[in-house]
């Protein structure tokens, strides 16, 4: 099996059967992008790096240090977007009312008991002046906010996606974004989920179907290429 972010979980035969279908092709980027920054709160990653059940301790719905270890990657990202002028979006979770309970609240009741400290943006790569907050109820950036008003009076055609989880909000986001005839890029260590397994399935799986699944590293090739003008 290749060396690929879901080696050992996705078995070769799995693998044949897509490539077989003609799935996986690149999509490519386009010139106008804009880094997307989903749910990076301390509630998502803990209060510090530490082991996963650790940081439960922090907050029930923390992936530990998984999380910490793709801040480091998505800070390398958000610089190279700040330098360049180009858009950086914030979707993300407000503070839980009582009212905000929903279908959520019932399934993982724990999201309801966050304090105020969870809700804010991680200081590495918290937003600035200048940078567009979309507040959101539900995992997909785009179900009911002002997303696609956004990135069309920018102009955006192609969204770097990052951040939690990515089983949830990003995967969320992403096939939204290829529904609304966006390009997606995904750095795979630059999203993060609490299981490991779940991490790599969802990552082949958006790589089969709604977006470009690379490294930060290579991220940050294709926008040195010219992407970013």
């Amino acid at each position: 099996m290749s060396d690929t972010p879901w080696s050992g979980v996705i078995t070769p035969d799995d693998e044949a059967r897509y490539e077989a279908a003609g799935f996986g092709k690149p999509i490519g980027i386009g010139t106008s992008p804009a880094l997307v920054i989903i749910d990076v709160q301390y509630r998502t990653v803990g209060n510090s790096p530490k082991p996963f059940f650790e940081s439960l301790q922090d907050y029930p719905t923390s992936c530990g240090d998984v999380g910490w270890a793709a801040v480091d990657h998505i800070t390398e990202l958000l610089d190279a977007f700040r330098e360049a002028g180009r858009p950086v979006i914030y979707p993300h979770v407000a503070p839980k009312r009582t009212y905000d309970a929903g279908r959520l609240g019932a399934k993982v009741p724990a999201i309801m008991t966050i304090d105020e400290h969870g809700y804010q943006f991680v200081e590495e790569v918290a937003p600035r002046e200048g940078d567009i907050l979309v507040p959101k109820r539900h995992p997909s950036a785009f179900f009911g906010t002002s997303m696609v008003s956004y990135l069309v009076d920018l102009r955006v055609d192609t969204l770097f996606v990052t951040g939690c989880t990515t089983s949830g909000c990003v995967r969320a986001t992403v096939v939204d974004a290829f529904a609304n005839n966006f390009r997606a890029v995904v750095p795979h260590d630059a999203v993060y989920d609490r299981s490991p397994t779940v991490h790599a399935v969802n990552l082949f799986d958006m790589a089969q179907k709604y977006a470009d699944v690379v490294s930060t590293a290579q991220a940050l090739q294709l926008l040195q290429r010219g992407a970013i003008g």
